[in-house]
């Protein structure tokens, strides 16, 4: 049987016009049993431009943030250090911009970089049910993935036609306060609707009279990046409970989300509980707030080995939503009940949709 991976290989160097076996060149690494398979000279355009999308995603992901900060510090010693400290001045002017619902702007979320980068996968958006424009939803994103692909793509650009799937409603994807502490990164990402994940930015949202917010949390956070393994469906959802609380105090009706493929998008080293690698990465995470998941996949020039994501579809299911009862102090015993409510809910999401992605029959969720 030819892996999905293995057909988009095929597709890049046999089905455009070219031998495969001329086209690709195999080289072996001295002293390593390791072939590293060249990409064909011969891709067309298109995979060229939807693999550079791919890359600055990428690369603003994992260091778009680190490179600012150095920025920021280095015109100081520099003959532009008046632009940092321009820049401070209205740092400090906008500090709280990040929690009030950011500065998103719809251009930038339209532009057609993000329809290359939805191509690349593919990535697809469906819902199960409408949203009612007078009301504010809390949608739980599972699972979280490597670099939360699915969700990023879906809800923070228009590329999957969000404001025309679900017209009249505006997404705001929460992400660590860390990252809005970084500068000159902080105001990009606010562009794309990005906003801290604490309750104080949540609920600034959730609190907007006219409805039409919805406030889409990765509820596995960080540590459910670890169980990011392909073939792997476990969501750390069994003890989160914040994000019900939070509905129910601002009487935002609950949607579960589960996308499809987001594990399988990259290998990740094994790292199973009990093991040193686990805990040293469990260790860190709480100390950094960030998880450290050993990744890789493919390259850019070449298949073997790299941090750029495989060529695996992603299919986002948007469930139905979870009717919610407005409680500004909510009892445990309500809590509970939402949340034995939600479990079902995305559960039954899974297994309706699974057979859809190649999801066998037998497999089933695992809440940790």
């Amino acid at each position: 049987m030819v892996s999905d991976f293995d057909r988009s290989r095929e597709q890049e160097s046999g089905k455009h016009g070219a031998d495969p076996s001329a086209s690709r060149r195999l080289l072996t690494s001295p002293g390593l049993d390791m072939k590293i398979e060249f990409a064909p000279a011969d891709v067309p355009l298109v995979r060229r431009l939807q693999t550079a999308s791919v890359l600055q995603w990428v690369f603003s992901f994992l260091a778009l943030a680190p490179c600012c900060i150095l920025l920021f510090f280095i015109l100081l010693f520099t003959r532009f250090w008046l632009i940092s400290v321009l820049y401070a001045t209205w740092w400090y002017i906008d500090w709280d911009t990040p929690s009030r619902g950011g500065r998103k702007v719809p251009y930038l979320c339209k532009l057609r970089v993000w329809e290359y980068m939805r191509d690349y996968f593919p990535i697809r958006l469906m819902k199960t049910a409408d949203l009612d424009t007078r009301k504010n939803y809390v949608m739980g994103f599972h699972p979280h993935g490597i670099l939360v692909a699915g969700a990023f793509t879906n809800f923070c650009t228009e590329a999957t036609g969000f404001s025309k799937v679900f017209p009249g409603m505006k997404s705001y994807l929460l992400m660590l306060p860390l990252w809005f502490r970084a500068p000159f990164f902080r105001d990009y990402i606010m562009s794309a609707g990005l906003v801290p994940s604490d309750k104080e930015s949540a609920s600034y949202l959730l609190r907007r009279k006219g409805g039409g917010n919805v406030v889409v949390i990765a509820v596995g956070g960080a540590p459910e990046a670890l169980d990011a393994h392909p073939g792997d469906y476990t969501v750390h959802l069994a003890n989160k409970k914040g994000f019900i609380k939070l509905a129910i105090e601002h009487g935002a009706d609950l949607v579960p989300i589960y996308s499809f493929g987001e594990n399988e998008v990259f290998d990740q080293v094994q790292n199973p509980r009990g093991t040193w690698l686990r805990y040293i990465q469990e260790r860190l995470q709480r100390i950094m707030g960030v998880s450290l998941p050993l990744f890789h996949a493919r390259g850019v020039f070449q298949y073997t080995f790299g941090l750029m994501p495989y060529r695996k579809p992603i299919n986002t299911v948007v469930g139905r939503p979870i009717p919610v009862e407005k409680n500004e102090k909510p009892t445990a015993e309500e809590l509970d009940v939402y949340h034995q409510r939600y479990m079902d809910e995305l559960a039954r999401l899974f297994e309706d949709h699974k057979g859809n992605y190649g999801v066998p029959e037998d497999t089933h969720l695992v809440f940790q």
